[in-house]
């Protein structure tokens, strides 16, 4: 047999002004989120116009993870070798295309694919998080893993509200086409931001060995204390979530005939909430109390908010308990970055944020997949199976601090 290549030493860092590189990346992250919040609230309605059931809705969401989760890896391994920029500007590009062909397409199976390629092309979110660790201090990843977070919520913010306001479901598909098209054209202005004004934060190396492929950094991961139980976090709490997500204009609708504009206002709440959460209070908390235990009580909120959403007595009690789980939710992200960062050398992190990533996706795609069959048994049961599937993260995530000061 072989011998195994040697590990590649890290990339030399790009010389990088990185108060400059940061907030430029986190405004090219805000257009880019503003367009991809302003669709997502949509894809039921949307879905529906296509005359789609209620599992076809759910698994809309699903194709686009299932793209996600055979590409992300490869996207996050491929920027630890050639550099974050040019992978940020392809990607982005191809959000572009996605949206301007879901604008026109004529059926619910066209959707699917478009939706999987999508979801294949998307390598924004771990080769974001490569470059903000790239830039970044051991000690000062989570506020700054917050800050991208918050640019995140941002995004959602203004991206639901717009559009909700955009849409036209009263005329069928042809009235999601303009907020698809808006989409599309931010996402555009997103990759010209990228290629103006972000400066590479690794330079390419081209006598770099290729960079393992996903079984060995899974392999890797799954041997290491921290790095498995936070992967192990991320697929459990983000199935219970994105279960949620997908099925919230159904619930809505059916519980209190919300339209999408409605429903695009909700989001902002969470955008809101999860902007302020993440920008403001996870770094300041995680530097006080530390990641795991900041990752813990995160968890425990989105537990315990989504257990109760399904008993709101009326439609305005909705936002303050959504409110709730992306509270949660904005604890928890931050964290997780962090701590893999923490554990992963600096020529890896971008492979095993992928791999996070990855696990998301996996999540994502199941998520929904459970919860649109339960929706069709009774409209509160993606919550009340969302909590049951948090608790056993919870418990995971308590375990982490200990492994995490264990481990070398």
């Amino acid at each position: 047999m072989p011998a195994a290549p040697a590990p590649a030493p890290p990339l030399t860092p790009a010389p990088v002004h990185s108060s400059r590189a940061l907030y430029v990346l986190l405004l090219v992250v805000f257009i880019n989120l503003v367009g991809f919040g302003l669709v997502i609230p949509l894809l039921p309605f949307y879905a529906k116009a296509l005359n789609a059931s209620a599992w076809q809705v759910t698994a809309l969401f699903s194709a686009y993870s299932l793209g996600q989760f055979l590409a992300e890896p490869f996207w996050g391994r491929l920027s630890d070798r050639i550099g974050r920029r040019p992978v940020l500007i392809v990607t982005i590009l191809a959000n572009t295309a996605s949206y301007v062909a879901l604008a026109f397409a004529p059926t619910i199976a066209a959707a699917f694919v478009i939706r999987f390629l999508s979801g294949a092309a998307s390598g924004n979110i771990s080769t974001i998080q490569g470059y903000m660790a790239d830039v970044t201090p051991p000690e000062k990843r989570a506020a700054r893993m917050g800050l991208l977070g918050s640019a995140f919520g941002a995004g959602f913010v203004v991206g639901p509200a717009l559009g909700g306001l955009l849409a036209h479901p009263d005329a069928g598909r042809l009235g999601f086409q303009l907020p698809l098209l808006v989409a599309a054209g931010l996402a555009a202005t997103a990759a010209l931001g990228v290629f103006l004004f972000v400066v590479e934060s690794r330079a390419p190396r081209k006598d770099a060995p290729p960079p393992p492929p996903r079984r060995e950094a899974l392999k890797a991961a799954l041997a290491h204390p921290v790095l498995s139980r936070v992967l192990m976090v991320t697929f459990v709490s983000t199935a219970a979530f994105s279960g949620m997500e997908a099925t919230f204009g159904l619930w809505s609708q059916a519980r209190f005939d919300w339209t999408p504009q409605q429903v695009g206002l909700c989001f902002a709440v969470i955008g809101v909430v999860a902007s302020l959460g993440q920008g403001v209070l996870t770094g300041r908390l995680a530097r006080r109390f530390g990641e795991p235990k900041v990752l813990t009580a995160g968890l425990s909120i989105i537990c315990l908010s989504m257990a109760m959403t399904p008993f709101v007595p009326s439609a305005r009690f909705v936002p303050l308990f959504v409110g709730l789980t992306a509270f949660g939710q904005s604890l928890v992200f931050p964290c997780i970055a962090a701590l893999i960062s923490r554990a992963t050398p600096p020529d890896q992190q971008g492979a095993m944020l992928g791999l996070n990533m990855a696990s998301g996706s996996l999540a994502r795609m199941s998520g929904p997949m459970i919860a649109g069959p339960l929706f069709g048994l009774a409209t509160g049961a993606p919550y009340w199976v969302g909590a049951l599937l948090t608790v056993p993260a919870v418990v995971l995530a308590v375990t982490v601090g200990r492994r995490a000061k264990a481990a070398p």
